[in-house]
């Protein structure tokens, strides 16, 4: 029995009532491609001056808790605005954990896939002044996902929006690394809901226009593309979107509050996955993913409908703080032994928040080791306060 904070001011009890899901390795090949994007935790011990600079990795915590993606059968979004990327998290930072993940993944023996966001973040907005500027330094980065063995994912840019970019602007930018590309890439489509800086992506403010200066892009250059993900938080924009994209290119849903509909499709059409939430809720995306390869709907929508609320709560406004959750969870899951995040970043949100994330989890079945969590969430209740 645990005493738990509500939203209405209240110390409410709560006794878990979940039964958890056993971490595993699905039974058969997946028919979706499944990319959890995973968070980075700093070493608590040797974090210096957390607001300024390069955080200081906490590699074995963070490395452990790919694995522990990986042991499911789930591929990675690696180095991406889940890692925190322009928030807390530098590119020298960024390439390293680019290059131990790919290590530990080549050494895994499931191989799991890997995608890495490679971005302009080396360079401050400052220096990126015209769209020649930012090819420059997106090739850089793109040059050193494919050396560590990633495929590359082009990240969206806050040098875009900042420069003013026209349609043609992106087309130029992006059509230059995708003919550069050596292997198909996946395009990065992520909402000012995440980022606010990225208001106007593809030079447009209204969806349609923007949907269709990046399909032409798509369309120019579809050999080089593997897919787009979209983080748009709005499920008939991409059922719209994804109906439009040419064969072989793939739409890899980051609606992390509609993806089990998305996922599933409409009989025509369905999304794959890159999703942060598939971090925080792994044991039943893998599953369910599982059931579904095995055309077993009940027992899909059966193990995705609790994580919907969850996946709500963690990614609640403003959006952009939904890496705490997913952290604070890895850490009730004893994936990691603690969820200190680079620049603090476990700070932006409150206890009631991670209360009823402790909540949604339980009726989730995602709370993998019950005992663990009790125990971890009286420390954090009582860090705050709460007896």
């Amino acid at each position: 029995m645990l005493t738990l904070p509500t939203y209405a001011n209240k110390l409410e009890p709560y006794r878990l009532t979940g039964e958890p899901l056993v971490p595993r390795a699905p039974e058969v090949p997946l028919t979706r491609t499944a990319f959890a994007a995973a968070h980075v935790v700093s070493d608590p011990l040797a974090e210096r001056d957390p607001w300024v600079g390069s955080p200081a990795v906490d590699w074995e915590n963070t490395l452990r808790f790919r694995n522990w993606l990986f042991d499911q059968g789930l591929g990675l979004a690696e180095a991406m605005d889940t890692a925190q990327r322009g928030m807390g998290v530098d590119w020298p930072t960024a390439k390293e954990l680019i290059e131990r993940t790919m290590r530990e993944a080549k050494a895994h023996p499931l191989k799991p896939r890997v995608a890495c966001g490679a971005g302009t973040d080396q360079k401050l907005l400052s220096e990126l002044k015209n769209r020649d500027d930012i090819l420059a330094a997106y090739a850089e980065q793109m040059e050193a996902v494919e050396a560590a063995g990633g495929q590359v994912i082009l990240m969206a840019s806050r040098a875009f929006p900042a420069i003013g970019a026209t349609a043609d602007d992106y087309a130029f930018v992006y059509g230059r690394l995708l003919d550069q590309a050596a292997a198909p890439v996946v395009l990065h489509w992520l909402g000012d809901m995440f980022d606010p800086a990225l208001a106007g992506y593809w030079g447009a403010a209204d969806f349609e226009t923007a949907s269709s200066a990046v399909l032409d892009i798509i369309k120019a250059h579809a050999k080089k593309v593997d897919g787009i993900k979209i983080s748009l938080l709005n499920q008939a924009y991409e059922e719209r979107f994804r109906a439009r994209l040419p064969e072989g290119v793939r739409l890899y849903t980051g609606d992390d509050f509609n993806y089990a509909d998305l996922i599933a499709g409409d009989g025509t059409h369905y999304s794959h996955a890159l999703l942060g939430a598939f971090a925080a809720i792994a044991p039943a995306a893998s599953q369910a993913l599982e059931a579904l390869a095995k055309d077993d709907m009940e027992t899909y929508h059966t193990l995705f409908a609790p994580t919907v609320p969850l996946s709500r709560e963690i990614f609640k406004a403003p959006t952009q703080f939904y890496k705490a959750g997913i952290a604070f969870l890895a850490w009730l899951n004893g994936a990691q032994s603690h969820f200190i995040m680079p620049a603090g970043f476990q700070s932006a949100r409150e206890i009631t928040h991670y209360a009823e994330v402790f909540r949604l989890a339980d009726q989730a079945r995602v709370l993998s080791k019950p005992e663990v969590a009790v125990d971890r969430m009286k420390l954090l209740l009582k860090l705050h306060g709460v007896e």
